[in-house]
Protein backbone atom coordinates (compact mmCIF):
# COMPACT_ATOMS: atom_id res chain seq x y z
CA UNK A 1 0.00 0.00 0.00
CA UNK A 2 1.37 3.82 -0.75
CA UNK A 3 1.40 5.89 2.27
CA UNK A 4 0.12 10.18 1.42
CA UNK A 5 1.19 12.57 3.10
CA UNK A 6 -0.77 15.56 3.12
CA UNK A 7 -1.40 19.32 3.92
CA UNK A 8 -4.46 20.11 5.26
CA UNK A 9 -5.86 21.23 2.05
CA UNK A 10 -7.14 24.59 1.63
CA UNK A 11 -10.38 24.79 -1.16
CA UNK A 12 -8.74 25.85 -4.42
CA UNK A 13 -5.43 25.67 -3.72
CA UNK A 14 -3.11 23.18 -5.36
CA UNK A 15 -0.11 20.87 -4.42
CA UNK A 16 3.42 20.11 -5.14
CA UNK A 17 4.07 16.42 -4.90
CA UNK A 18 7.03 14.60 -3.98
CA UNK A 19 7.11 10.63 -4.50
CA UNK A 20 10.29 9.18 -1.79
CA UNK A 21 11.38 5.44 -2.06
CA UNK A 22 12.71 3.82 0.95
CA UNK A 23 16.03 1.55 0.45
CA UNK A 24 15.79 -2.34 0.59
CA UNK A 25 13.95 -3.79 3.29
CA UNK A 26 12.33 -0.92 4.12
CA UNK A 27 8.13 0.16 4.22
CA UNK A 28 6.42 3.27 3.90
CA UNK A 29 4.90 3.43 7.71
CA UNK A 30 9.05 3.38 8.74
CA UNK A 31 9.91 5.75 6.61
CA UNK A 32 7.87 8.38 7.85
CA UNK A 33 8.12 6.92 11.74
CA UNK A 34 11.74 5.86 11.63
CA UNK A 35 13.18 7.44 8.27
CA UNK A 36 12.06 10.99 8.11
CA UNK A 37 10.37 11.01 10.86
CA UNK A 38 8.30 14.49 10.77
CA UNK A 39 6.91 14.32 7.13
CA UNK A 40 3.46 15.03 8.45
CA UNK A 41 4.97 18.70 9.75
CA UNK A 42 7.11 19.13 6.60
CA UNK A 43 4.39 18.51 4.27
CA UNK A 44 1.73 21.24 6.30
CA UNK A 45 5.23 23.54 6.54
CA UNK A 46 5.79 23.52 2.86
CA UNK A 47 2.35 22.73 1.39
CA UNK A 48 3.08 19.91 -0.30
CA UNK A 49 1.90 16.41 -0.43
CA UNK A 50 4.45 13.45 -0.18
CA UNK A 51 3.92 9.95 -1.53
CA UNK A 52 5.42 6.71 -0.03
CA UNK A 53 4.80 3.76 -2.09
CA UNK A 54 5.70 0.84 -1.35
CA UNK A 55 8.61 -0.87 -3.06
CA UNK A 56 8.15 -4.43 -1.63
CA UNK A 57 11.01 -4.60 0.87
CA UNK A 58 13.48 -6.14 -2.21
CA UNK A 59 12.07 -4.96 -5.48
CA UNK A 60 14.56 -2.38 -6.61
CA UNK A 61 11.96 0.19 -8.37
CA UNK A 62 12.97 -1.54 -11.88
CA UNK A 63 10.33 -3.38 -14.28
CA UNK A 64 11.25 -6.68 -14.01
CA UNK A 65 12.17 -8.36 -17.14
CA UNK A 66 11.84 -11.82 -14.72
CA UNK A 67 8.99 -11.50 -12.78
CA UNK A 68 6.10 -9.57 -14.78
CA UNK A 69 4.26 -8.94 -11.27
CA UNK A 70 7.10 -6.53 -10.36
CA UNK A 71 7.00 -3.67 -12.84
CA UNK A 72 7.88 -0.92 -10.45
CA UNK A 73 9.27 1.53 -12.62
CA UNK A 74 5.94 1.92 -14.54
CA UNK A 75 4.10 1.14 -11.30
CA UNK A 76 5.69 5.07 -9.99
CA UNK A 77 6.26 6.77 -13.00
CA UNK A 78 3.12 6.46 -14.53
CA UNK A 79 0.40 4.79 -12.84
CA UNK A 80 0.80 6.16 -9.61
CA UNK A 81 1.70 9.56 -10.71
CA UNK A 82 -1.76 9.86 -12.99
CA UNK A 83 -3.90 8.35 -9.76
CA UNK A 84 -2.71 10.91 -7.85
CA UNK A 85 -3.41 13.69 -9.83
CA UNK A 86 -6.62 12.22 -10.72
CA UNK A 87 -7.25 12.14 -7.12
CA UNK A 88 -5.96 14.94 -5.21
CA UNK A 89 -5.30 18.83 -5.81
CA UNK A 90 -2.02 18.89 -6.81
CA UNK A 91 -0.09 21.10 -9.31
CA UNK A 92 0.07 19.10 -12.19
CA UNK A 93 3.26 19.83 -14.21
CA UNK A 94 6.92 18.40 -13.93
CA UNK A 95 7.74 21.82 -12.09
CA UNK A 96 6.44 20.97 -9.01
CA UNK A 97 6.93 17.35 -9.15
CA UNK A 98 10.27 15.43 -7.93
CA UNK A 99 11.17 12.00 -6.70
CA UNK A 100 13.80 11.19 -3.99
CA UNK A 101 15.12 7.87 -2.32
CA UNK A 102 17.64 6.29 -0.34
CA UNK A 103 19.92 3.05 -0.97
CA UNK A 104 18.06 0.91 -3.11
CA UNK A 105 15.38 3.73 -3.16
CA UNK A 106 18.43 6.20 -4.61
CA UNK A 107 18.70 3.88 -7.38
CA UNK A 108 15.00 3.26 -8.05
CA UNK A 109 14.21 7.46 -8.02
CA UNK A 110 17.51 8.07 -10.18
CA UNK A 111 16.02 5.96 -12.82
CA UNK A 112 12.35 6.33 -12.88
CA UNK A 113 13.38 9.79 -12.37
CA UNK A 114 15.53 9.70 -15.39
CA UNK A 115 13.13 7.26 -17.46
CA UNK A 116 10.16 10.10 -16.54
CA UNK A 117 11.66 13.69 -17.93
CA UNK A 118 8.46 15.15 -18.60
CA UNK A 119 7.37 14.01 -14.83
CA UNK A 120 10.07 14.90 -12.35
CA UNK A 121 11.85 18.12 -12.93
CA UNK A 122 14.09 17.26 -9.64
CA UNK A 123 15.56 14.05 -9.07
CA UNK A 124 17.37 13.22 -5.40
CA UNK A 125 19.77 10.17 -4.49
CA UNK A 126 20.54 10.02 -0.77
CA UNK A 127 23.51 7.07 -0.30
CA UNK A 128 22.13 5.63 -3.51
CA UNK A 129 23.11 2.19 -4.77
CA UNK A 130 24.00 3.08 -8.01
CA UNK A 131 26.70 1.07 -9.70
CA UNK A 132 25.49 -2.66 -10.27
CA UNK A 133 29.28 -3.25 -11.51
CA UNK A 134 30.48 -2.76 -8.66
CA UNK A 135 27.98 -5.03 -6.42
CA UNK A 136 29.74 -7.84 -6.69
CA UNK A 137 27.87 -11.07 -4.26
CA UNK A 138 25.29 -7.87 -3.20
CA UNK A 139 24.16 -8.69 -6.31
CA UNK A 140 22.58 -12.22 -5.31
CA UNK A 141 22.89 -10.90 -1.35
CA UNK A 142 20.47 -8.30 -2.11
CA UNK A 143 18.07 -10.18 -4.59
CA UNK A 144 19.14 -8.13 -7.59
CA UNK A 145 19.03 -11.31 -9.72
CA UNK A 146 15.46 -12.11 -8.57
CA UNK A 147 14.09 -9.13 -10.35
CA UNK A 148 17.41 -8.27 -12.95
CA UNK A 149 18.59 -11.80 -13.65
CA UNK A 150 21.83 -12.96 -13.80
CA UNK A 151 24.55 -10.12 -13.63
CA UNK A 152 25.89 -11.86 -16.64
CA UNK A 153 23.25 -11.15 -18.96
CA UNK A 154 22.23 -7.37 -17.80
CA UNK A 155 20.99 -5.27 -20.12
CA UNK A 156 22.96 -1.41 -20.10
CA UNK A 157 19.07 0.00 -19.18
CA UNK A 158 19.68 -0.88 -15.87
CA UNK A 159 23.33 0.75 -15.36
CA UNK A 160 22.87 4.17 -14.24
CA UNK A 161 26.28 5.35 -14.85
CA UNK A 162 24.82 4.71 -18.91
CA UNK A 163 22.04 7.36 -18.80
CA UNK A 164 24.45 10.27 -18.64
CA UNK A 165 23.30 10.98 -22.24
CA UNK A 166 19.34 10.92 -21.36
CA UNK A 167 20.60 13.67 -18.63
CA UNK A 168 22.74 16.22 -20.71
CA UNK A 169 19.66 16.53 -23.03
CA UNK A 170 16.88 16.24 -19.86
CA UNK A 171 16.25 19.72 -18.21
CA UNK A 172 16.28 18.22 -14.97
CA UNK A 173 17.73 19.16 -11.68
CA UNK A 174 19.62 16.29 -9.57
CA UNK A 175 21.11 15.61 -6.44
CA UNK A 176 23.00 13.03 -4.81
CA UNK A 177 24.46 12.65 -1.32
CA UNK A 178 26.69 9.89 0.76
CA UNK A 179 28.26 9.56 3.92
CA UNK A 180 31.91 9.33 4.15
CA UNK A 181 31.65 5.93 6.56
CA UNK A 182 29.06 4.29 3.78
CA UNK A 183 31.80 2.06 2.77
CA UNK A 184 29.65 0.18 0.04
CA UNK A 185 28.20 3.18 -1.64
CA UNK A 186 30.81 6.25 -0.92
CA UNK A 187 33.02 5.41 -4.30
CA UNK A 188 30.19 4.34 -6.52
CA UNK A 189 28.80 8.11 -5.58
CA UNK A 190 31.67 10.12 -5.67
CA UNK A 191 32.45 8.44 -9.40
CA UNK A 192 29.14 9.11 -10.56
CA UNK A 193 29.33 12.94 -9.43
CA UNK A 194 32.95 12.79 -10.97
CA UNK A 195 30.97 11.42 -14.18
CA UNK A 196 28.61 13.95 -14.71
CA UNK A 197 31.08 16.63 -13.56
CA UNK A 198 33.07 15.76 -16.71
CA UNK A 199 29.71 15.51 -19.15
CA UNK A 200 28.76 18.84 -17.37
CA UNK A 201 25.24 17.74 -16.26
CA UNK A 202 24.01 20.37 -13.88
CA UNK A 203 23.70 18.59 -10.06
CA UNK A 204 24.46 19.16 -6.71
CA UNK A 205 26.51 16.68 -4.86
CA UNK A 206 27.12 16.67 -1.19
CA UNK A 207 29.16 14.45 0.76
CA UNK A 208 28.75 14.48 4.56
CA UNK A 209 30.60 12.63 7.82
CA UNK A 210 28.21 9.39 8.74
CA UNK A 211 27.33 5.51 7.57
CA UNK A 212 24.55 3.78 5.80
CA UNK A 213 22.32 4.20 8.68
CA UNK A 214 19.18 5.76 9.86
CA UNK A 215 20.96 8.36 11.42
CA UNK A 216 22.71 9.99 8.27
CA UNK A 217 20.26 9.73 5.71
CA UNK A 218 17.40 10.95 8.08
CA UNK A 219 19.94 14.17 8.21
CA UNK A 220 20.19 13.71 4.52
CA UNK A 221 16.80 12.86 3.25
CA UNK A 222 15.69 16.39 5.55
CA UNK A 223 18.07 18.32 3.26
CA UNK A 224 17.33 17.52 0.48
CA UNK A 225 13.83 18.17 1.09
CA UNK A 226 14.41 21.67 1.59
CA UNK A 227 16.60 21.89 -1.46
CA UNK A 228 13.37 20.35 -3.69
CA UNK A 229 11.54 23.44 -2.01
CA UNK A 230 14.00 26.04 -3.04
CA UNK A 231 14.16 24.42 -6.40
CA UNK A 232 10.27 24.54 -6.37
CA UNK A 233 9.85 27.63 -5.71
CA UNK A 234 12.86 29.04 -8.32
CA UNK A 235 11.16 27.24 -11.17
CA UNK A 236 7.79 29.08 -10.23
CA UNK A 237 9.58 32.73 -11.02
Amino acid sequence: ATVIITPKFVNGEKYKTIYILHGYSGNPDRTYKQDIPDLVTKSQKYKTIYVLPNGNFNSWYVDSPVDKTSQYQTFIGKELVDYIDANYPTIQNSKSRGILGWSMGGYGATNIGITYQNTFSIVGSSCGALDFNRFGESFHNYQVDKVLGEFASLSKQYLTFDKTKEMQSSNQFYIFDCGTEDAQMIAMNRDFHKLLTNEKIKHLYIESPGAHDTEYWSKALSNQLVLFENYFNNAKM
